[in-house]
C-alpha cells in the first residue's frame, strides 16, 4: 500500500493532504536515514506491537509526525514535529484529547523513556528504536545513513558525539519496554552497539 493510502486509511479521506504533505517531508533531499523508509518501518512495528498500546491509532498517528520536522542542525527537531502535529491535526475532527496525545507522543521521541504504565509511548518508542536490534548489515547500514545526514559534523567531533549517544543507550536499564520488542531486539541491539562503539574508537579506516 502506497505511504498516503496508508494514511488515508488511518485518517480519513478528508484528511488526505496531511498524509501528502508528511509523505513529502520524509521526502526532502538532507535525509538519509530517516526517509519514508524509516516511517514505513516504524509504522510496521506499531503494527505488530498494536496489542501493547491502549490507543493503537494514537500512535499510529504520532508516528507519522514523530519525524515529520527533521535538521540535524537543530536540536528541537521532536518539540517542532509535534507543534506541527498540534496544528495540522487541529483542522480534523479528531478530539482535543487525542491531539493532545499525539502531540505527547511526539515529545516522547526526545528521550525514548516512556513511563512504566505508558503503554502508548513504549509502543512508539519500540518502535522507534528497533532499528538498533537489526542485523548487523542493516545495522551498519542506519549507522552509515546517520554519518551522512551530519556530513557537516568533521569526523573527530562526529564519534565523539556519537559514541557519547551510544554509551548513553547501552547504561539505560533497558532499551526496549514491551515484551514482544525486549525479546526481539534488545539483546542484538546491545551488540550492535557495542560494535558501533568498537569502529568509532579504533577511527577512520585507512
Amino acid at each position: 500500500m502506497d505511504l498516503v493510502d496508508r494514511w488515508v486509511a488511518l485518517a480519513g479521506p478528508q484528511a488526505r493532504r496531511i498524509g501528502a504533505d508528511l509523505d513529502a517531508r520524509y521526502c526532502e533531499e538532507h535525509r538519509r536515514y530517516h526517509t519514508r523508509e524509516h516511517l514505513s518501518a516504524v509504522l510496521d512495528l506499531v503494527d505488530e506491537l498494536a496489542g501493547h498500546a491502549d490507543d493503537p491509532d494514537t500512535v499510529r498517528l504520532a508516528a507519522w509526525f514523530h519525524d515529520a520536522v527533521y535538521d540535524p542542525e537543530r536540536a528541537d527537531n521532536e518539540e517542532r514535529s509535534a507543534r506541527l502535529a498540534g496544528r495540522m491535526l487541529a483542522d480534523t475532527d479528531l478530539s482535543t484529547d487525542a491531539i493532545a496525545e499525539v502531540v505527547r507522543l511526539v515529545e516522547l521521541t526526545a528521550t525514548h523513556a516512556p513511563a512504566e504504565g505508558d503503554r502508548n509511548g513504549q509502543v512508539l518508542c519500540d518502535a522507534d528504536l528497533a532499528i538498533l536490534g537489526a542485523g548487523p548489515e542493516r545495522y551498519a547500514a542506519y549507522a552509515a545513513a546517520v554519518r551522512e545526514e551530519y556530513g557537516f559534523v568533521p569526523e573527530e567531533f562526529f564519534r565523539a558525539g556519537r559514541a557519547e549517544v551510544l554509551r548513553s543507550l547501552l547504561d539505560l536499564p533497558a532499551l526496549f519496554h514491551t515484551p514482544e520488542a525486549r525479546e526481539r531486539f534488545e539483546a542484538p541491539a546491545r551488540r550492535n552497539i557495542e560494535t558501533e562503539l568498537m569502529l568509532l574508537s579504533a577511527g577512520p579506516a585507512g
